[in-house]
């Protein structure tokens, strides 16, 4: 089974369609047939998706370090739960239990999480294909900055050779399902 690690907020931020998104995301993740793994949370963007994939069938995978669960609650509904003890711990494991990320709008976490996963593809650990969701143009300064990184000298592989980037939340999970090598290919010309 495919499983896509979704990294969000654990917040909904200030606008509906950042809920609308993330509730959409987890629907169609389920009727694909796909995995969702996450944070494990109950709160926020990641509670949302979470429950939408519930709501629609799907299987959802929660791993949240132990003194995460009283702040951002956990989902007992969910197929599995992993207790972990770091925010380390959590990363590694979502890692390992995945076979593609989806990136929505979030905060420091959220970014964390990218860029570890990009710092382990960089570092040939793995090659995940990672979609970005740029709802709102929500991330369109990240994406200037990465690849301000770029032309600065300090990353190996342009951006968009790592990630795909949409505001079209169905065509961005079919990306991940259909292109599970997209990451290994470009990794394997330079």
């Amino acid at each position: 089974m495919k499983s896509i690690l979704v990294f969000c907020g654990s917040k909904m931020g200030n606008d509906s369609m950042y809920k609308e998104t993330a509730y959409l995301a987890g629907k169609i993740i389920a009727e694909k047939g796909a995995e969702l793994v996450y944070g494990g949370g109950g709160v926020g963007l990641m509670g949302v998706t979470a429950r939408a994939a519930l709501e629609h069938n799907g299987e959802v995978v929660g791993i949240i370090p132990d003194f995460l669960k009283d702040i951002e609650g956990i989902n007992l509904e969910i197929k599995a739960l992993h207790l972990v003890k770091s925010m380390h711990e959590r990363k590694q494991k979502m890692a390992q239990m995945s076979n593609a990320v989806l990136v929505l709008p979030g905060g420091f976490g959220t970014l964390d999480e990218l860029f570890e996963i990009l710092t382990l593809i960089q570092l040939k650990q793995g090659s995940w294909p990672i979609g970005i969701l740029n709802v709102g143009g929500y991330y369109d300064h990240l994406i200037a900055h990465m690849q301000q990184m770029r032309e600065a000298g300090f990353l190996f592989i342009q951006p968009d050779k790592l990630l795909h980037i949409s505001e079209d939340v169905e065509q961005l999970i079919s990306f991940l399902m259909e292109q599970p090598d997209f990451v290994k290919r470009n990794l394997e010309r330079l």
